[in-house]
């Protein structure tokens, strides 16, 4: 641990050193901005009983100046960089970036996945707060992407006195284990004729099965794939079925789908762009084992529709639906969905101040929250955006000075 000495006003540094449990080391400045560190933060494994011992959290922090509003990054997964947020910039303000529990270097020596659960994650982030606070005493915005704009969303539900203002992007709010509302935006999401040839991308695949699994062996053996936790084939129709989701998510263009005219090497390669097979690898799924643990275990995620397939699925079951969630070691997951409705419920009735930045395009859009009318929370579903694509960049003059104006009026100062 690095002790205190007295600060100075206008020194990063040693206000730094003032901190308790923090480990800091200097990094690349981003242009800017004043100074950047790489932080270690002690944190509880359990926050309601902190004897039973703690680990170091990952974070970064971008200083610009004390006198700036700060906004801290919720992130879902691992964070192995300093990476400055659009929002950051907007602001003009300080960034902490916030590595998520069980992910990358902020981990426990055991990993006992008890632990690894919203009431603990957002907890952290609490104390990340309150500790910060301490040298940055203005206006705070917490903002994530994705299952970082999940975190977004709970860290307001379980403290929402920390930060002024809540911006997440394309962040689902899961209500049960197999979503069904992503079936319906799959059924309806642009023409009927773009998703039929989806699907027929989908058939072509299933019904060459040896042709394809050939050729895909080689592929996985130059890449280093290994298929144990799914075998070969079971690996095979995972990303057959996930060509329909991550399509959409990732905003493809139904006018470079192949057909079948085209030779099958042609589909093969586009089908590998979009649904990469190395997502379903041992190497993979050991990498999210942390991420599917919450999916299974609170947050709700997806599963897979068989029955256009009949026959053609040899690994995998018609029924009951192949669920998107591989549980670390293959533990049965404990889904119960009570904390996403009681969350859901709330941000419906005491949401206030947030934005919620989507894009209409993106299959996660089908579980993002939507105006329930009760609370001055904006919304921005643009148009034909993916889940990559919704961002501020990328707004339209009115979309964004809409956002502005929103910001300056929550926070009470002007946005250059």
């Amino acid at each position: 641990m690095l002790f205190a000495q007295p600060v100075a006003v206008g020194n990063i540094e040693t206000a730094l050193f003032n901190l308790p449990d923090v480990i800091f080391k200097k990094i690349d400045t981003p242009e800017g901005f004043e100074a950047a560190y790489e932080l270690k933060i002690r944190q509880p494994i359990d926050h309601k009983h902190p004897e039973k011992g703690s680990f170091y959290q990952r974070l970064f922090l971008t200083h610009k100046g004390f006198d700036r509003p700060t906004v801290i990054c919720t992130e879902g997964y691992e964070r192995p960089t300093n990476r400055m947020y659009e929002l950051t910039r907007l602001l003009n303000g300080n960034q902490l970036d916030v590595e998520h529990r069980y992910f990358g270097d902020s981990k426990p020596e055991k990993l006992d996945y008890q632990y690894l659960n919203l009431e603990q994650a957002t907890a952290d982030l609490h104390h990340i707060n309150q500790v910060f606070r301490e040298i940055y005493k203005g206006k705070w915005v917490s903002t994530g992407i994705s299952k970082g704009g999940q975190t977004t969303i709970y860290y307001r539900y379980f403290h929402p006195a920390d930060v002024d203002v809540s911006v997440p992007y394309v962040a689902p709010l899961n209500q049960d284990l197999e979503e069904k509302r992503i079936y319906a935006f799959l059924d309806t999401v642009s023409t009927a004729e773009c998703r039929a040839k989806i699907k027929a991308v989908q058939m072509r695949l299933l019904k060459n099965r040896a042709e394809v699994l050939n050729k895909l062996s080689w592929f996985a053996k130059g890449a280093g794939q290994n298929f144990t936790y799914l075998n070969f084939e079971q690996a095979f129709e995972y990303a057959v079925l996930e060509y329909q989701f991550s399509f959409w998510q990732m905003g493809n263009d139904c006018a470079k789908i192949p057909d079948d005219k085209m030779p099958l090497d042609s589909t093969i390669s586009h089908f590998l762009q979009v649904s990469d097979l190395g997502f379903f690898s041992d190497e993979t799924i050991a990498g999210y084992a942390s991420h599917y643990y919450q999916a299974g275990d609170e947050m709700g995620y997806y599963g897979y529709r068989t029955e256009d397939f009949k026959g053609l699925l040899k690994a995998l079951p018609m029924s009951p639906h192949p669920s998107a969630v591989f549980m670390p070691g293959k533990q049965a997951t404990s889904f119960d969905g009570d904390l996403p409705k009681k969350t859901a419920k709330w941000i419906d009735d005491y949401g206030n101040n947030f934005i919620y930045i989507n894009g209409n395009s993106d299959t996660w859009s089908a579980t993002a929250v939507r105006p329930s009318g009760k609370t001055n929370a904006v919304f921005f579903f643009m148009p034909k955006a993916s889940h990559g694509g919704a961002r501020i960049k990328n707004m339209t003059k009115a979309e964004r000075e809409k956002l502005v104006a929103t910001l300056e009026a929550w926070l009470g100062m002007e946005i250059e």
